[in-house]
């Protein structure tokens, strides 16, 4: 048994152990996200480097599943009031995370009341507008953006004697498609994210509105658009193209990835994410390139294409937490902000860097001369200022209407369905959906 000596001692020992020490240990920010494998290894660093950097916050990163997942698991730990400090949502998530007031702390206040000098005009404005207010506020924070680009089969087009270059416009395309066929290859042309390609780039590219009230930036009252006669003509021509196989429809999301890396179809438009796994997998020479346009049906400068919009995912602010701990959150941003921390993440992921000053250390590396597909996707989003029809897209339920739209799409490409037809039933059908979240969200 203890003498009233040694307790008193033990007690003592005790007090030293938890009092200074406990006050040294670092405030943990919790950080839930959707990266998997190689990209969650990615992830891991970016919180490394942040971590070794000071020693007042540590940021604990955790993959929670996948995008769908983040964001319901978010939801549910905030109800339960065990809500992460920060969360990954996909770009189709925006409207949801915004309608979620109280739920959720705006980028803008994070960082302006952290009064670290932020300065939201360095990031990409093709980027940063997706996630920003009509009156200029960040919501979010960029952290894995990318845009859809045109892939080709480098030795595919020197057999069929085409140029080593990609082609500009749809026409010159099928054209392309043709020669491709003529040596023996079996499709000219397939697409990932079939809605994300032909619907919603496609106005972008083309200056054309996908939706009133500026893409649903301008409020929830917003009405689909896209069966204008721009859009049912370009659906026309891609369904004739499927009837020969000059295009062909390969799946949802990535499914058809394997037609192009497989060598079945000569061209592709997928994400500027997928170069990576587009270069490892492919046993040919890859070219890349812009997205097609029509001439005929854009409204772009000068008869051009105007500009892409994005994909990937922000970095969302929840709302309950200490004023030191979105100091953590603001200092953290920053860190994933400069520009070797952001100029390193784009050259290993394929994402776009995020703010202008990465992107120019990495031209000044010499990084785009090496490796051309990379820049691609970033000179494409900025080949002109964003108009209201290209800065991007922000509707409620989009899950749910993009399913919709590929699904009105399979019976068009199947021929049990016409472009006309098909595009008028979507935009009924995603406007009902629309309505039903500016309900549920009044």
């Amino acid at each position: 048994m203890l003498s009233r000596r040694n307790l008193l001692a033990a007690a003592a020992v005790a007090a030293l152990a938890t009092g200074p020490a406990a006050a040294q240990q670092p405030v943990e920010i919790q950080f839930w996200h959707a990266m998997a494998g190689a990209l969650n290894d990615w992830v891991d660093e970016l919180a490394k480097g942040y971590n070794d950097s000071q020693k007042k916050y540590k940021i604990v990163a955790v993959n929670k599943g996948n995008y769908t997942e983040v964001m319901t698991g978010a939801i549910a730990a905030y109800r339960a009031g065990r809500a992460p400090h920060i969360i990954q949502v996909f770009e189709v998530g925006t409207a949801t995370m915004m309608a979620a007031k109280g739920a959720v702390k705006p980028v803008y206040e994070v960082m302006e009341q952290a009064g670290i000098g932020w300065d939201p005009k360095v990031y990409l404005p093709a980027v940063a507008g997706y996630y920003t207010t009509t009156d200029g506020r960040m919501l979010s924070m960029p952290l894995n953006s990318s845009s859809p680009i045109f892939y080709y089969n480098k030795d595919a087009f020197k057999k069929a004697g085409l140029p080593d270059v990609a082609p500009k416009t749809w026409s010159e395309v099928r054209d392309a498609a043709k020669k491709l066929q003529a040596s023996g290859v079996p499709c000219g042309i397939s697409t990932a994210w079939p809605s994300w390609v032909l619907i919603e780039n496609f106005g972008a590219m083309h200056n054309l509105p996908m939706a009133t009230k500026e893409n649903g930036f301008g409020g929830l009252d917003t009405v689909f658009q896209f069966n204008s006669p721009a859009h049912v003509t370009h659906m026309e021509r891609i369904a004739e193209m499927q009837k020969t196989k000059e295009f062909d429809y390969g799946g949802r999301r990535g499914d058809s990835q394997v037609k192009f890396t497989n060598a079945e179809c000569g061209m592709y438009i997928a994400s500027s994410a997928g170069l990576s796994s587009i270069l490892k997998t492919a046993k040919f020479d890859v070219g890349f390139g812009m997205m097609p346009y029509w001439p005929d049906l854009t409204k772009g400068p000068n008869g051009g294409p105007q500009n892409s919009i994005l994909g990937g995912a922000t970095l969302w602010v929840l709302g309950g937490k200490t004023p030191d701990e979105y100091k953590g959150v603001a200092e953290f941003f920053a860190h994933i902000s400069k520009p070797d921390v952001q100029a390193a993440s784009h050259q290993r992921t394929g994402y776009l860097p995020i703010t202008l000053a990465a992107y120019e250390l990495t031209q000044k590396q010499g990084f785009y001369e090496k490796n051309p597909g990379f820049e691609i996707a970033n000179k494409q989003m900025t080949l002109n200022p964003p108009t209201p029809n290209s800065k991007g897209i922000r509707f409620g339920n989009l899950v749910q209407i993009r399913d919709m739209i590929e699904e009105e799409m399979e019976g068009v490409f199947a021929g049990k369905k016409a472009a006309k037809a098909a595009l008028d039933s979507a935009v009924q059908r995603g406007n009902a959906l629309l309505r039903q979240f500016e309900r549920d969200n009044k």
